[in-house]
């Protein structure tokens, strides 16, 4: 069964987006914030750099990253399910298993895609809170950005396309049906591990913040769904920019509500009052 490109589209930018919208505020673990600092904001532009020229100069490398996300995806996923995201419980990370099989046995099946991509997609939720514990909200919003904007260089130069479609075509064990884990096809449209990734690190930054994530995951689609009307003229478009004008825009429309709430007010005068007092309004928090 073939699924034409505005439903699959429709499809990885919903998926991405809900990355967006599920991971959970992290836990406050006295020793994981010892660890924290700003160097971890370099892991995001790190993973498509270091992934890419890997790559390109090392041979074997996409056959060692398919068998990292057939072991580590899986696991991450359930961790999600059971302790990461948003309504988590411990028994829901047995869910994992059948996702799993699904995406093994019926591979070339829309429902096993889906559940390819389901799995990726809950890992991205995990990766995102754990890095997000450690790493301070304003650095980790600079990484976002610093991603995408190497995304964007990636493609324009021309280095992204031969290394992306190495990785896309390696398998665990050619022949064998085993899911390839380390990038998501569904239907005609395909999305590397990484425009999953940087959705989950905004998810995870905004529940540290505890900041309404469905109303940044509706602005990440709408955003998305606008990019991509992109694909008309283009091939290939870095996914990751979306996610990162979305935290430009959440970051202006915050600065704009704190600016407004410093501004100073003037009372109205009432009957018999012979001036306006000036007042100064609280600061929004």
């Amino acid at each position: 069964m073939t699924l034409g490109f505005i439903p699959s589209d429709a499809a990885v930018l919903a998926l991405q987006a809900g990355i967006v919208a599920a991971p959970r505020r992290p836990p406050a673990i006295p020793w994981i914030q010892r660890l924290s600092g700003p160097a971890w904001a370099l892991i995001p532009i790190g993973s498509i750099i270091g992934v890419i020229f890997a790559i390109r100069y090392t041979s074997g490398t996409a056959t060692g990253l398919t068998w990292l996300a057939l072991i580590a995806v899986p696991l991450l996923a359930a961790a999600a399910l059971g302790w990461a995201m948003r309504g988590s419980r411990p028994w829901l990370a047995l869910l994992a298993v059948p996702l799993f099989a699904l995406a093994w046995a019926s591979r070339t099946t829309l429902w096993g895609e889906g559940a390819a991509a389901l799995l990726s997609a809950l890992s991205c939720v995990t990766l995102g809170v754990l890095l997000g514990a450690v790493t301070p909200p304003g650095w980790m919003k600079l990484g976002i950005i610093a991603m995408s904007a190497a995304d964007v260089w990636l493609v324009l130069s021309d280095l992204l396309q031969a290394p992306n479609n190495s990785l896309i075509a390696a398998a665990p064990l050619p022949g064998s049906g085993l899911p390839q884990l380390q990038s998501e096809l569904f239907g005609t449209v395909s999305l590397g591990y990484g425009d999953l990734f940087v959705a989950g690190l905004l998810g995870a930054v905004l529940a540290r913040e505890a900041r309404r994530q469905g109303a940044m995951a509706l602005l990440t689609l709408v955003l998305a769904g606008l990019f991509d009307l992109l694909f008309f003229v283009l091939n290939e478009l870095p996914a990751t920019v979306p996610v990162a004008v979305a935290v430009i825009v959440g970051e202006a429309w915050v600065w704009r509500e704190r600016h407004r709430a410093r501004a100073p007010a003037v009372a109205v005068a009432g009957p018999g009052s012979s001036d306006a007092a000036p007042v100064e309004a609280a600061a929004g928090g």
